[in-house]
């Protein structure tokens, strides 16, 4: 099922059972995404992703970075990486996400997509560090990009549009019963910025 209707209730649950994703749309102005977009191209400590797979070190294209409120670490796809100390548009952004959407969050993992080429496969955010069943934040700046949800037993399929500027929001049973992708795509070079604020357990 797609879902690219722009105006969806961010009220509405865009999955039909086992968990709850809501979608806010464009939370920020074109002037106001385009800012962030360039301060976070520009004052993020990026690096290429590693990922150890059936023992082999892996380097993505892709690159992330990790913010949170103390040095805490935060372990998936078998490494594990310490959180830097918060940037003020980061704080920024926070406050925002969290006044919006009456969560709190205390790290947030940024990923780079360079062009529509990279992305990222089928998975879900379930590692033992984050808060079980708590919510996560998604903010996309840059490339309009698909995104895409797939229920664990069923394989039923959502799937919607991340604006620029916009706000997507998982939580509840969601990482417990589905999965979640953003496909590569050829039809756009433009890069893209997704910072995910999360909760994570010490």
């Amino acid at each position: 099922m797609d879902l690219f209707d722009p105006h969806t209730d961010e009220n509405t649950n865009l999955l039909p059972k086992d968990g709850t994703v809501n979608y806010y749309g464009k939370l920020f102005s074109r002037e106001d995404s385009n800012h962030y977009l360039d301060i976070l191209l520009n004052t993020i400590e990026w690096k290429n992703d590693e990922a150890i797979i059936f023992g082999k070190l892996i380097l993505t294209k892709r690159k992330v970075a990790w913010y949170g409120d103390s040095g805490f670490e935060y372990t998936y796809s078998n490494t594990t990486k310490k959180a830097l100390p918060w940037t003020k548009e980061l704080l920024k952004l926070k406050a925002i996400i969290e006044e919006k959407t009456g969560e709190t969050f205390n790290s947030c993992l940024l990923n780079l997509y360079h062009s529509g080429e990279e992305g990222m496969a089928w998975h879900s955010d379930a590692e033992k560090d984050l808060k079980k069943n708590g919510a996560i934040g998604s903010v996309s700046f840059g490339a309009e990009r698909k995104f895409g949800f797939k229920h664990k037993e069923t394989k039923e399929v959502v799937s919607l549009i991340l604006e620029h500027g916009s706000l997507l929001v998982m939580k509840d049973e969601t990482q417990t019963y589905w999965l979640h992708r953003l496909p590569p795509t050829k039809t756009t070079s433009k890069p893209r910025v997704n910072l995910t604020f999360r909760t994570i357990v010490r």
